[in-house]
């Protein structure tokens, strides 16, 4: 049974389950076997790209998309799914996915998947999504994009309701007005998932516009700028992750919320740490 690339954002992965399938179909199937069809000398190959020890070329991957059989689009996928996983900064991760994305069987096969994108990539989806708590809240496109900072096209707050209706953010209640389906939702202490990036990215660009946009009483934007140790910067960053979730809690018991607000947390070194005797770090 052949096994479908576009299920798949991890090429390791894929490879290991299409060997495994081509080892149950016909027992005469090895590593050695497809070194030789994808034209390398290695006769285990495979098995140290799976295992993470070796990495692919993009010509290379061209000669492994050919020899797991795929098509022209199967084979374009894979290479550019590579590319997707070696890449070196989030920008080029970023171009990567587009391109993953821009196959019709990719995104049949990541239908949610593709949602929670469209969730993170625009700053006002999180925004809206926290404008539904509102008493005053109205369930027409027209104020919800008037409501917000920069303001926004009615058809970008009609889809965002649509996207937050998809995922369950939002649910109707006993009386048919669309509520929150939970009042806390947090993307995690690190995580790392590209759209979250993108999300990250959006608010930062926010944050900035937001010193000519918004009048200085209505915002703080402070930063503080510390010299610590290891263990120091450890405690900081639990004590922020502690401080992140008390802050959800306390929202979460407002009796009567009226304007949406972004925190926005940044934390990165402005010096490299010392070398420790050794030459460990």
């Amino acid at each position: 049974m052949a096994v479908g690339v576009y299920a798949y954002l991890d090429y390791r992965a894929f490879l290991r389950d299409h060997y495994a399938a081509r080892k149950a179909a016909s027992r005469a199937f090895s590593y050695r076997a497809f070194s030789k069809r994808a034209g390398v000398s290695s006769p285990n190959y495979l098995k140290l790209v799976i295992e993470g020890k070796r990495s692919l070329s993009a010509k290379m991957a061209e000669r492994f998309a050919q020899a797991c059989g795929l098509d022209a689009d199967g084979s374009r996928y894979f290479v550019h799914l590579v590319g997707f996983n070696q890449a070196k900064t989030s920008l080029e991760r970023s171009q990567y996915y587009d391109k993953l994305t821009g196959f019709q069987r990719y995104r049949q096969a990541h239908k949610l998947e593709l949602a929670h994108a469209a969730y993170y990539s625009e700053w006002f989806m999180p925004a809206i999504r926290e404008l539904v708590a509102a008493p005053r809240f109205r369930e027409d496109p027209q104020w919800i994009a008037e409501q917000l900072i920069p303001a926004i096209t009615t058809a970008q707050a009609r889809q965002a309701l649509d996207t937050l209706s998809e995922l369950g953010l939002l649910v109707r209640d006993a009386q048919g007005r669309l509520v929150q389906s939970d009042p806390l939702l947090s993307t995690g202490a690190e995580t790392r998932g590209l759209h979250i990036v993108a999300f990250h990215r959006a608010m930062t660009q926010r944050a900035l516009e937001s010193i000519d946009l918004v009048p200085k009483p209505e915002r703080d934007i402070s930063s503080l700028t510390l010299c610590l140790g290891r263990g120091g910067l450890r405690n900081l960053k639990e004590r922020l992750q502690r401080f992140r979730r008390e802050l959800l809690e306390l929202s979460a018991l407002e009796a009567e919320p009226e304007q949406v607000v972004q925190l926005n947390f940044q934390l990165f070194p402005l010096s490299r740490a010392a070398t420790r005797r050794g030459g460990s770090r």
